[in-house]
């Protein structure tokens, strides 16, 4: 199983911007991070302690649910 921060690597390649895409570069430069997690808690609560850009929160809710979807089965 891949940790959430490996999932969200595969947004970092795209052309465009878009929300996914400027999260994933903001964990991929933030070497703080916890970028072996799998806890939906653990990063939640570093997001919103270090939240990079407004909609953040929600951007990460809705990666999730996909991350859940074809990782944590």
């Amino acid at each position: 199983m891949r940790s959430f921060y490996h999932y969200m690597m595969r947004y970092r390649g795209n052309k465009g911007s878009n929300d996914e895409k400027k999260l994933a570069d903001w964990m991929f430069k933030d070497y703080d991070f916890p970028k072996h997690s799998t806890s939906y808690d653990e990063i939640s609560r570093y997001l919103e302690w270090n939240i990079p850009f407004s909609d953040a929160l929600r951007v990460f809710d809705r990666v999730w649910e996909e991350y859940e979807m074809n990782e944590l089965e």
